[in-house]
């Protein structure tokens, strides 16, 4: 299937680079891995059952939703047993340690993916 996507050139050409440094043979392959890594990574984040304790970690741009996230780590503070903060300029890092239901941590990430403002959200369970 031929598809279209609209995407900054500077991404563009940053994944050109990694693609022929691994050595793919084409854009279109290293695309099809990148999204099979993509569904994989849904798929267990969504298998996830019982409780589980582990980090998410995100960054964000401040003044752009720091009141919308203090609002969620309070929706979630039943399973947000600490948080730590680092200011990189105009963006953050936050680091939020959960422990509880597996539900509500994949609740908690995807709540977190939501925002335009927020860069990127990685979760790495530490016990299942």
């Amino acid at each position: 299937m031929r598809t279209s996507l609209n995407v900054p050139e500077e991404t563009v050409e940053a994944f050109d680079a990694v693609w022929k440094k691994e050595g793919y043979g084409s854009r279109s392959r290293a695309v099809r891995e990148a999204m099979q890594e993509y569904v994989e990574r849904h798929a267990r984040l969504e298998e996830m059952v019982g409780d589980v304790a582990g980090v998410v970690v995100f960054d964000y741009e401040h003044e752009a939703v720091i009141g919308d996230l203090h609002a969620i780590q309070h929706r979630y503070q039943d399973v947000i047993d600490a948080t730590s903060h680092a200011h990189e300029g105009e963006w953050c890092l936050e680091t939020v340690f959960c422990n509880g239901p597996a539900s509500r941590v994949r609740e908690l990430v995807y709540e977190l993916r939501d925002f335009d403002a927020v860069g990127r959200v990685k979760l790495l369970t530490l016990a299942a």
